[in-house]
């Protein structure tokens, strides 16, 4: 077996290195500008490093009966861990996955190519531009997972953002966004408060450390106009190496308080995450 070589090269938007792990023997790291992004392994597409990935996993798994071939659009490619995933754990899936980054997917796709059986469509595109342009009523699934650097940009944070993913989100789709904060959450906040004014069911997911305003982190958000199975996805996240916290309803409502949405006009950025925020999870 030949010895698994490092990639760097410099894409669009930064300098990317792939990094083969040395304990899975065709397992990879991610890295844009030394920040770590995303971990594939190809021979188990559905082993989940990252603690964020794991909770979306998770997620996916419950939005409906295990298996079932959904339509899912992911806003933000990476390495494309969580399209293998549900290539694999929901078989005939048609997934598009829309990356601003084009020279990333570029590499991706030549030292990582996706399965021949993935019914995988990769769009070097911004993601709010292309929700403009999709068909609505078209996903059973969206899955948010935008960074610029180290930072959600703005433009996808407002309420007309959140109108164009609802849009196009069939009536029992299903919003999934992984979004960095910490104490005293005004970013994640106002997060809920804009996706509550088109969601109907919202659900928060976020190791307890962080919640406790310990460090800084990342956090599952989940809406749609029907719960999702809360029991399930309690029980999912709770027996995970770090188990994570769900959060919704009147306690949701309450961490939320007096946040108001985010217009257009005042969108900022997810805030800098702090050195060494971000590692493998």
């Amino acid at each position: 077996m030949k010895e698994a070589i490092p990639v760097a090269r410099a894409v669009d938007h930064g300098f990317a290195k792939l990094m083969p792990d040395i304990d899975r023997e065709r397992a990879w790291l991610l890295t844009v500008d030394g920040a770590p992004q995303s971990y594939v392994d190809l021979d188990d597409p559905t082993h989940l490093e990252f603690e964020y990935a794991r909770r979306l996993g998770h997620v996916l798994d419950v939005v409906a009966e295990p298996g079932r071939a959904l339509d899912v659009v992911h806003l933000g490619g990476g390495a494309l861990t969580l399209p293998r995933y549900v290539a694999v754990t929901r078989p005939g899936s048609r997934q598009d996955v829309v990356e601003a980054d084009r020279g990333l997917l570029e590499l991706v796709a030549e030292h990582l190519p996706l399965p021949a059986t993935a019914r995988v469509a990769l769009h070097a595109a911004d993601a709010r531009a292309w929700l403009g342009n999709a068909r609505g009523n078209s996903a059973d699934v969206i899955v948010a997972d935008v960074f610029g650097g180290s930072r959600v940009p703005a433009h996808l944070t407002s309420v007309t953002y959140v109108r164009e993913a609802a849009r196009v989100l069939r009536e029992s789709g299903v919003y999934l966004a992984n979004l960095p904060d910490a104490a005293p959450f005004g970013f994640l906040r106002s997060q809920l408060a804009t996706l509550a004014t088109v969601f109907e069911e919202l659900v928060l997911i976020a190791e307890p450390g962080v919640l406790r305003g310990r460090r800084f982190g990342n956090a599952v958000l989940v809406a749609g106009q029907r719960a999702v199975d809360v029991a399930a996805l309690t029980r999912l996240t709770a027996a995970d190496a770090f188990p994570a916290r769900v959060e919704y309803g009147a306690g949701l409502r309450t961490f939320v308080g007096g946040a108001r949405a985010v217009r257009d006009e005042d969108a900022v950025p997810s805030p800098e995450p702090p050195d060494g925020a971000f590692g493998i999870g």
